[in-house]
């Protein structure tokens, strides 16, 4: 019995029904049975490889490749996978598209997707923007396939955004399965992140970093009214340090007010170790008689 036969019985046993007409769009969303199938096909597709076995599944079609930003890897990667499932690979140049003339996102994504049966978008340049093209993108294919303008419904596979990296994180773990014999070996091992990048820069390095403090509630900012008398500061910041915050920042508003005397703004930025600490320190600030507002963290 060959290894492909094995797995696919092995498939056959999980519950992976609502990845049918679905994207992968973060690792997260995934259950552990459509991580399981997912590691299974790769293992299955990487079988018939190795023995010179056709792994097309499609005998037509495209696999759109969309990178607004530099890629060598990824690229590579994708297009290799696309090859090894009998799609052809068609690369978007939206310097060559009507999207220099201003063609929306919901346009663009119509237009590419009549005969594509999968799309990989690749968007990481700027926080926050990436995922928000993206679920656009996938916002305009389920509304023209549901709308009936679109025949088919392509599946849109997340290549790099500003959020998530599925593909790297699931091409790493599966090695790290495979070194270690099997993911029951990973039971008590410890895991160490490491965070490099040969093509980025440290400055875009340090905005993810830091980011992602920010959308974990690590790092977090909170608006205090304050009379404007001497020793009020020393107050709240007395509360935040027996809750041990660590302030990093302190902002300081006299004009919130046109009495000045009545109230003084007072924005502080501070770390926490998550989300359950945040809610102790405004807890805290609350029981004290204040009244802390979360506003958006500026750093």
């Amino acid at each position: 019995m060959s290894k492909t036969v094995e797995l696919a019985r092995h498939l056959s046993t999980l519950n992976i029904n609502n990845m049918y007409k679905t994207d992968f769009y973060w690792t997260w969303d995934k259950t552990d049975d459509e991580i399981d199938a997912i590691f299974t096909v790769a293992d299955a597709l990487r079988d018939l490889r190795e023995r010179n076995k056709s792994t097309r599944v499609f005998d037509s079609g495209l696999g759109i490749s969309i990178f607004r930003d530099n890629s060598t890897r990824t690229r590579f990667s994708f297009a290799s996978a696309c090859n090894l499932l009998g799609l052809e690979v068609q690369d978007l140049d939206e310097k060559k598209s009507q999207i220099a003339h201003g063609e929306t996102v919901r346009e663009t994504a119509t237009m590419i997707s009549f005969m594509a049966d999968v799309i990989g978008i690749r968007d990481d340049m700027f926080i926050g923007e990436g995922h928000k093209y993206q679920k656009t993108f996938i916002d305009a294919l389920e509304e023209g396939y549901r709308d009936g303008i679109l025949e088919q419904r392509p599946t849109l596979v997340n290549l790099q955004c500003d959020v998530d990296h599925p593909t790297q994180c699931m091409a790493d773990m599966l090695h790290i399965i495979h070194y270690f014999g099997g993911v029951e070996n990973l039971k008590g091992k410890k895991v160490v992140s490491i965070l490099s990048g040969g093509n980025m820069d440290v400055i875009t390095m340090s905005s993810v970093v830091q980011q992602g403090l920010i959308l974990r509630d690590r790092i977090f900012t909170v608006s205090v009214l304050l009379p404007d008398k001497p020793g009020e500061l020393s107050k709240v910041a007395a509360v935040v340090a027996k809750e041990h915050g660590n302030v990093i920042k302190l902002s300081h508003n006299q004009f919130v007010s046109i009495n000045r005397s009545a109230a003084v703004e007072l924005r502080i930025t501070m770390e926490s170790f998550g989300t359950e600490h945040k809610q102790e320190i405004i807890s805290a600030l609350e029981k004290e008689g204040y009244r802390p507002k979360v506003v958006q963290t500026n750093m």
